[in-house]
């Protein structure tokens, strides 16, 4: 076996690993936000699932609220970043500034999507309030999963290469 295609596998297995990291991750922050909900009484948000029937093909309005399109996007979309941290932890992208990172690009993941679809506004025009209960619940879901990922794979393919700038 060359050393590419065991990369390759160990990546692969990496990517897995941090898969089931992002459900984990999602289950933690899903119980979070209910904990939150519970006392705010903040409704569920929609935009997820319109977000993801958009990209469908499909064309809801916003009177559309489907828990079955909004759990497909939330969960599919936390398991898919956690494989990108599974990648991380292999690679030896880890602790809190891996937490950190994650958690802008699972932001930036979905305000893309949802931008893009035009299905959601940017956050700048929302409330503080739900701003600041978004990137909560999301900087919860990325340190679970950067948590989970690093006790699920070892910094095997980490590099010394490329440490100075020539």
């Amino acid at each position: 076996m060359s050393t590419t295609k065991g990369r390759r596998r160990q990546l692969a297995s990496a990517a897995l690993r941090g898969a089931g990291a992002g459900a984990l991750g999602v289950a933690v922050m899903t119980a979070g936000e209910k904990v939150e909900q519970s006392f705010t009484h903040r409704p569920n948000s929609y935009v997820p699932g319109r977000a993801l029937m958009t990209l469908l093909g499909r064309h809801p309005d916003d009177t559309v609220r489907s828990p079955l399109w909004n759990h497909a996007m939330h969960w599919g979309t936390g398991i898919l970043l956690g494989g990108l941290r599974g990648v991380w932890a292999a690679i030896g992208l880890r602790g809190p500034r891996a937490h950190l990172a994650h958690t802008v690009v699972r932001l930036a993941t979905d305000q893309t999507v949802e931008n893009a679809t035009g299905v959601g506004a940017p956050p700048r025009s929302w409330p503080r309030q739900e701003q600041m209960v978004d990137m909560l619940h999301k900087a919860v879901y990325s340190f679970a999963t950067g948590l989970f990922a690093e006790r699920l794979v070892p910094a095997s393919l980490e590099s010394r290469r490329g440490t100075t700038s020539h």
